[in-house]
């Protein structure tokens, strides 16, 4: 039996998407057996074409089944990922983004085990680390004002602050590394296609789960590494300032029920620090714990 189905988009960027899922290959140590799905939204850029041949005989080196979808074009997250789980087998549905690779090595065990020692929790969600030196926290869980903007927990803290280092509940989790039960997800019906082509597709999910009755967990102690908007940069088909900004009103309309009512953080919390990121080319070898 299958327990972890990986789900990964692509769109070109092959460098990223290469990098990135030959380490989820080599730097993945598993419990129990996994599979890997990659759905291409129409690369032009030989995305594609490496994912067919040379990450799938990575896989079977590996032991790792890898399945490759082919959509005609962008077709966007939320269509993409439903079809994915459409033909996922594990019975834990994993959603990477090709921009994440692997800190912690048993990174998987680590976010089932966090499931399993919170009863009724529906989804976890692993500490973001930017991959660069001091590997700073890109996203430790999210919080929702009660206005409905978005922190993004820790944002450019250390890597080892105290105020991020406890598995807890938190309001939200974003999808770049996100495990939750098959049989939860499907009963639930995916992601929503109405935030087409991306954003907000994940935390209108995690609300769904939570409303009913289903806790996020962040998990500190799982670590992944993430280039950050690598897959969306320069897309010609997503235009992302609009798109931003129309389905985080879907978003606040849809759950403003439930985040005023929260404890979130305060309006301050939530301007987006901006990092200057290293340029991906310029980032060696990667660190695992």
């Amino acid at each position: 039996m299958t327990t972890y189905s990986l789900i990964t988009l692509s769109f070109n960027k092959l460098a990223c998407t290469r990098r990135c899922l030959t380490a989820l290959l080599t730097d993945t140590i598993a419990d129990a057996p996994w599979e890997l799905i990659v759905v291409d939204n129409g690369s032009t850029d030989g995305s594609a074409a490496w994912c067919d041949t040379e990450l799938a005989a990575l896989g079977a080196a590996r032991g790792v089944p890898v399945t490759v979808l082919h959509n005609p074009g962008n077709i966007g997250c939320s269509f993409a990922r439903n079809r994915a789980v459409a033909a996922a087998r594990g019975t834990h549905l994993v959603f990477v983004d090709n921009d994440v690779a692997p800190r912690t090595r048993r990174w998987l065990t680590g976010l089932r085990t966090a499931l399993e020692d919170h009863p009724g929790a529906g989804m976890a969600g692993a500490k973001m680390v930017y991959p660069w030196v001091p590997y700073p926290i890109q996203c430790a869980g999210v919080g929702i004002s009660r206005r409905g903007h978005v922190c993004f927990r820790g944002r450019g803290a250390p890597i080892l602050d105290p105020r991020f280092a406890r598995t807890e509940e938190v309001q939200c989790l974003i999808s770049a590394c996100l495990m939750i039960p098959a049989a939860l997800l499907r009963l639930h019906g995916g992601f929503d296609e109405a935030f087409h082509p991306v954003q907000f597709e994940d935390f209108d999910l995690v609300y769904r789960l939570r409303e009913a009755g289903h806790a996020a967990i962040y998990v500190p102690d799982v670590a992944m590494y993430h280039f950050e908007s690598v897959t969306t940069q320069g897309t010609p088909t997503v235009r992302n300032a609009a798109v931003v900004v129309r389905n985080g009103l879907l978003f606040q309309q849809r759950w403003r029920h439930c985040f005023e009512h929260e404890d979130g953080p305060p309006e301050e919390a939530c301007r987006w620090l901006k990092v200057t990121p290293v340029p991906f080319d310029a980032i060696g070898d990667l660190p695992l714990v």
